[in-house]
């Protein structure tokens, strides 16, 4: 973690469990006292899920004990279901050649018919990423509660919603009752203060925040970002911060809703239809954190003069700004030192120097994280009439179904390969080694998604997150590099 000596940034804790006063209540506070059903003293709440995603990964176990019990899905409307960890993302991924792989997609298919739940498969239209298919089909609205087998699913928060991750057990729990027991969590805010420059994007300023609060900094909190940058930003760059709260051991992050999130909503198939739609909005409006109520935890983050971030370790808190150095093992000590001589040694970089002009082997742009179609506009914008390194393979792995139906609409597609990139099918692809698109080991890649762990990529493989318009930028020089001239 880095250290706060001399920083704009600050981080304060206060004393108590948040709950304002005065009667007071933020964001967090509102929609979980919405949706406690049942609450007695010295036992977790019985707390009622709004919506639950599914995919191929976590579903099959919760779905054989709720066979096993002879238990029903309570409501199957509240559920939605796609293909999108195992699958691959070459033309012919119809054929699945990893037994495992397979046996999750069929198995999923299966399941979603016998119980009548909504499936998005292959040519739906609508097949994609778990966290980028919610959104883009409406599915996910303020002030709701979402769970999902995956811990990204803190990305639905940036529509005001509270969003969370949840073990295989859980889900069977609310297949069958539609509730989970939980403890209410603290809150903490995060105020992004000042201005996004030049070649430097959403992905950088939550990476920035991760890398001052290290990755066990909001550990028990669910995090409200505020601020005049949040404020600005569009809904896909604000999905990108909320996606990656989970990083910094948040339970959950969110927005609170405004007009750019009405917007975003607005005609989406499963929104609120035209003649409903003002109402929700009131009711929407409503959703956010009292004047002068209180969080047990304040993280300010001046954005004015940031430059863009890449991670040089093993887990997301290792980044530094492009231009700055690494850190200098001599001058640590402890589990701190450590832990750095681990992570320098598995990447393979120089510790005291900047991480810029590094070579790599391998890029990708997309996931959860940023596999969105505004996320593939800025790749194609820098790569446009631009070539990539001959040293390099770039995947560019759209998020849904739709999402490159639309790149496909504008053109993107046929940038990204005049650049020499491969433009492929969704899926979550090279964010995780659970696919075909693996990084070689001892080879490097250079990530827009969201973890950096060993083998994460791969086994043995070594990575770097960063924006897209990083990646697309230093893909084309064949290392790291800002991409502020490109831009």
């Amino acid at each position: 973690m880095s250290s706060l000596k001399g920083s704009t940034n600050a981080v304060q804790e206060r004393p108590g469990r948040g709950a304002g006063h005065k009667g007071l209540r933020n964001i967090v506070e509102k929609i979980w006292d919405a949706h406690v059903v049942v609450q007695k003293d010295g036992h977790p709440a019985v707390f009622a899920i709004d919506l639950m995603l599914l995919h191929e990964v976590t579903s099959a176990q919760a779905f054989q004990t709720i066979e096993a019990r002879n238990l029903k899905v309570s409501s199957p409307e509240r559920l939605l279901a796609t293909i999108d960890h195992s699958i691959p993302t070459r033309v012919n991924r119809y054929e699945i050649y990893d037994q495992a792989a397979r046996t999750q997609v069929e198995t999923l298919r299966s399941n979603c018919l016998r119980h009548g739940i909504a499936f998005f498969d292959y040519d739906s239209g609508n097949q994609g990423i778990v966290h980028v298919i919610g959104p883009e089909l409406g599915a996910t609205q303020p002030g709701m509660t979402i769970v999902c087998g995956d811990s990204h699913t803190s990305t639905h928060g940036a529509f005001g919603a509270l969003a969370f991750g949840v073990g295989t057990s859980e889900v069977a729990h609310v297949m069958a009752t539609g509730c989970l027991l939980q403890e209410k969590p603290k809150s903490m805010k995060v105020e992004f203060r000042g201005r996004l420059q030049k070649g430097v994007y959403a992905k950088d300023a939550i990476l920035k925040l991760i890398s001052i609060i290290g990755v066990g900094g909001a550990n028990g909190h669910v995090i409200e970002y505020t601020g005049e940058a949040v404020t600005g930003m569009s809904m896909e760059e604000r999905m990108t911060i909320c996606n990656m709260s989970i990083e910094c051991g948040a339970r959950a992050g969110l927005i609170a809703p405004d007009a750019v999130t009405y917007e975003y909503l607005r005609n989406r198939p499963l929104a609120p239809a035209e003649e409903k739609f003002d109402q929700a909005v009131e009711y929407w409006s409503t959703l956010r954190s009292d004047d002068g109520c209180s969080f047990d935890k304040t993280v300010v983050i001046d954005l004015d003069e940031l430059t863009p971030m890449v991670t040089w370790g093993t887990n997301p808190s290792q980044g530094i700004e492009l231009g700055k150095s690494l850190p200098d093992v001599s001058k640590l000590n402890g589990a701190e030192k450590a832990d750095v001589e681990n992570a320098l040694a598995y990447t393979k970089v120089a510790p005291g120097k900047p991480l810029d002009g590094l070579p790599f082997q391998w890029a990708f742009i997309g996931s959860c994280t940023n596999g969105r179609i505004e996320d593939l506009r800025i790749a194609a914008n820098i790569l446009a009439g631009k070539k990539v390194h001959h040293g390099v393979t770039l995947y560019v792995v759209p998020g849904s179904e739709s999402v490159r139906a639309q790149a496909i609409k504008e053109g993107l597609d046929k940038i990204f390969e005049a650049a020499g990139a491969q433009f492929r099918m969704p899926g979550c692809s090279m964010c995780l080694s659970m696919n075909d698109d693996r990084v070689p080991a001892g080879e490097r890649c250079l990530s827009s998604s969201n973890r950096n762990f060993m083998g994460r990529q791969g086994p043995g493989s070594i990575t770097h997150l960063a924006s897209p318009a990083t990646v697309a930028a230093s893909a084309i020089e064949g290392r790291i590099t800002s991409p502020a001239r490109y831009v």
